[in-house]
């Protein structure tokens, strides 16, 4: 039956090595990074990157003008195609009446279940070419979770490698001290000369 001793790395004795307490001490470290580290650098970098999106979405929704426009007709040529969401899409020639009473058209991208008269919600630039849709609170916090996951997670990792790393440098160091040592006791212990 194999018996082991819980914190023998900071116990004082003889068989104990230098490079025994750096891994014990890494140990508690990578311990330390992973538990508390990792998920605080995840939160702070969503937050960050939730407050880069929302000065984004807060600069689009000022450049960009949002009108409710009739469908007049399909665009000639185009085919569906499939946009973020899954939702399937096709352009069409959309008319609305600008503040200063003039009607104006543009091609934009419909829903594909949209027909002729049908009023959609249409995004323009000031230009008035069709632009999407600045994103929704629930596509900024979705980015924000995603960037801080993917913090957390490759911090986690990167700690991870780090602490492989020293443990394979501890290992290398202890079996060339096992070596020097048995190197000097062995001829003690066979009689016979080094």
């Amino acid at each position: 039956m194999r018996t082991r001793v819980h914190g023998w790395r900071w116990r004082h004795n003889p068989l104990r090595r230098r490079c025994d307490v750096v891994e014990g001490w890494t140990v508690l470290l990578v311990a330390l990074l992973l538990c508390v580290g990792a998920p605080l650098l995840g939160t702070v970098t969503a937050w960050w990157a939730n407050d880069q999106a929302q000065r984004i979405v807060a600069q689009q929704r000022a450049d960009r003008q949002h009108v409710r426009a009739a469908v007049v007709g399909a665009a000639s040529g185009t085919l569906p195609s499939t946009q973020l969401g899954g939702q399937h899409t096709y352009r069409a020639t959309v008319r609305w009446t600008a503040p200063d009473g003039a009607e104006k058209t543009t091609t934009a991208r419909v829903p594909s279940e949209t027909r002729h008269g049908d009023r959609v919600d249409v995004w323009l630039d000031s230009h008035g070419r069709s632009v999407p849709a600045p994103p929704s609170g629930a596509e900024v916090w979705q980015h924000s979770a995603t960037v801080g996951s993917f913090a957390a997670i490759g911090t986690g990792l990167a700690v991870l490698l780090a602490h492989r790393a020293v443990r394979g440098v501890a290992h290398r160091r202890r079996m060339a001290e096992w070596d020097r040592d048995w190197a000097r006791t062995e001829p003690r212990w066979t009689h016979r000369r080094a």
